[in-house]
């Protein structure tokens, strides 16, 4: 691959506590599937997108980096634990910083990173959340959506690292499905307006029936 090949980062910052045993997790790792499926069907995303996933419990990891989407390896998740989130934000900017390529005077970098993170409740370290969240947003380094999941989840700390925050009623597999296959149709959009509106602003396809946009 050349230097020139400009790759569209899409980054997957996944809830993995305790409360998301059971079906919520398997929804995951169901929706990770149709997520692939989707993207390596369609050859504007198949090109450009690459796609990474971290996790948060007890602590956060990245466990799989930046991959074109064919070589793309479903990982192996699991839920229990705490909710590190401000760890995760962390992770996602170190990622950041040494994964997506930076323009220089000979060649374009990478488009600018797209995040999407699920969760289900709080961070539990609400220390470094407040750190992370606040030199995420200043860095102004990705275009971040954030969805709150089910009735515990809690829309104020999301708002805090973006102004997309998405708000799903429940934890169901139907409802996380509908999320996954919408984050498969932002990155097709996003995919498919990079060539055609070089640095328009960033749109994305209107939520599945039933979330709302947090004002």
């Amino acid at each position: 691959m050349s230097d020139f090949n400009r790759r569209l980062p899409v980054y997957l910052l996944l809830d993995c506590s305790g409360s998301m045993m059971g079906e919520p997790i398997e929804a995951v790792r169901q929706g990770i599937k149709t997520l692939l499926s989707e993207l390596r069907s369609d050859p504007q995303a198949l090109e450009t997108a690459y796609l990474s996933v971290i996790t948060f419990d007890s602590s956060a990891r990245q466990i799989v980096p930046l991959t074109e989407l064919m070589n793309f390896k479903e990982p192996q998740i699991s839920a229990g634990g705490a909710t590190a989130m401000g760890e995760a934000l962390m992770v996602l900017m170190d990622c950041i910083n040494s994964e997506v390529r930076k323009s220089s005077e000979t060649h374009k970098g990478d488009w600018r990173p797209l995040v999407f993170i699920l969760t289900d409740g709080s961070p539990t370290d609400t220390e470094r959340f407040n750190t992370a969240a606040g030199e995420l947003k200043n860095a102004k380094i990705a275009n971040i959506i954030a969805c709150a999941a089910g009735a515990n989840a809690r829309t104020e700390y999301l708002k805090r690292i973006t102004e997309s925050v998405l708000m799903m009623n429940t934890l169901s597999a139907g409802d996380l499905s509908r999320f996954f296959a919408w984050v498969s149709g932002s990155v097709k959009m996003s995919s498919k307006s990079l060539d055609a509106k070089p640095g328009a602003a960033f749109e994305l396809p209107p939520p599945p029936q039933g979330f709302v946009i947090v004002p």
